[in-house]
């Protein structure tokens, strides 16, 4: 895990090759709605993606992480299947449903069941490497996914700025994983509770969902304003088992920022130790890429605080096992 999370930069790198050599083609004509349909590590490249083209894109954008479709999809709706493996079960039904309803369908795999329906239906379809931990490939299919984005007129530009956000990140590699191990030190015993702005819930989440799985800890995060109206009130008490980290943005709305410096202070009172976390990067594209690359590094280095392998997921094969022998 180490090793690939240190490989990131020049995964996104080797995942616009991959892109640009492919001969993906896709008639953007009539598209009215956007699903990308996916879980785990593949699906949270689809919440990403949806947060960076929200300012850009002319049809809704939604994220699926469900057996089945919504109502509203159907012929003129783009669904995009983002399984690694290729065998997600959920993804698989959703994916099904689609091509019952006439959809139009893109894929994102590595192989398995995904790609023989893909080659089989004439789909259009990208594959990148295999053999990984999805959680450990998120730069091959969120590329894919900026890519099929950029392809239907939906985000320009992207793909240029993904480049340079690799550049960002390995000029500062070394102070990236300074401030990871750092954090990750201060905060691997306690219950974790992150923070952030609209525009970046998606790295909040690919934060937590990393510390559960490789640091095996439980985390939960919420969104300024909106836990102004609700969770703010539930912070009436010592909790030193708790630590606050507010993911702060130089793009925040002012008034967001101003909430965020509230929300500090009260926070502060009550948790066991409240952290201020800052990305950089010059866009919302380069400052999303710093985060992911921060919170992978964070949730390394916790797994490695607690003496937990990060590669380990008995719990979910265990998980599968059971749901195996359902008809």
């Amino acid at each position: 895990m180490k090793e690939l999370i240190e490989g990131f930069p020049a995964q996104l790198i080797d995942a616009l090759k991959i892109f640009k050599e492919s001969d993906f083609r896709l008639e953007a004509g009539g598209i009215q709605s956007i699903l990308i349909t996916g879980l785990g590590g593949s699906g949270i490249g689809g919440s990403i993606v949806s947060e960076l083209c929200s300012e850009s894109a002319t049809v809704p954008v939604v994220v699926s992480r469900d057996y089945f479709l919504p109502a509203w999809a159907g012929s003129h709706t783009l669904v995009i299947v983002s399984s690694y493996s290729g065998n997600t079960e959920e993804t698989l039904y959703a994916m099904k449903q689609a091509c019952e309803r006439g959809c139009s369908i893109a894929c994102i795999t590595s192989g398995g069941e995904v790609l023989e329906i893909a080659r089989k239906e004439n789909l259009p379809h990208l594959v990148i490497p295999g053999g990984f931990a999805p959680r450990a490939c998120l730069g091959y299919s969120l590329v894919q996914l900026c890519g099929i984005m950029e392809t239907i007129g939906q985000c320009r530009g992207i793909l240029q700025q993904i480049e340079s956000a690799a550049g960002l990140i390995e000029q500062h590699q070394g102070e990236i994983r300074l401030e990871a191990e750092s954090i990750a030190r201060a905060i691997s015993y306690s219950l974790p509770v992150l923070y952030t702005s609209p525009g970046y819930e998606s790295v909040a989440v690919r934060l937590r969902q990393q510390l559960n799985e490789n640091a095996k800890m439980l985390c939960w995060h919420h969104v300024i304003p909106e836990m102004n109206h609700n969770e703010l009130v539930g912070w009436v008490e010592k909790t030193p088992k708790i630590s606050a980290l507010f993911l702060r943005n130089d793009d925040e709305f002012y008034r967001v920022s101003k909430r965020a410096d509230i929300v500090k202070n009260i926070v502060y009172g009550f948790a066991g130790r409240t952290i201020e976390l800052r990305s950089k990067g010059n866009n919302r594209v380069e400052r999303t890429i710093w985060w992911i690359n921060l919170g992978d590094w964070i949730s390394w280095y916790a797994s490695d605080e607690r003496n937990v392998d990060a590669d380990e997921i008995n719990v979910i094969l265990k998980l599968k096992e059971e749901l195996s022998h359902l008809e």
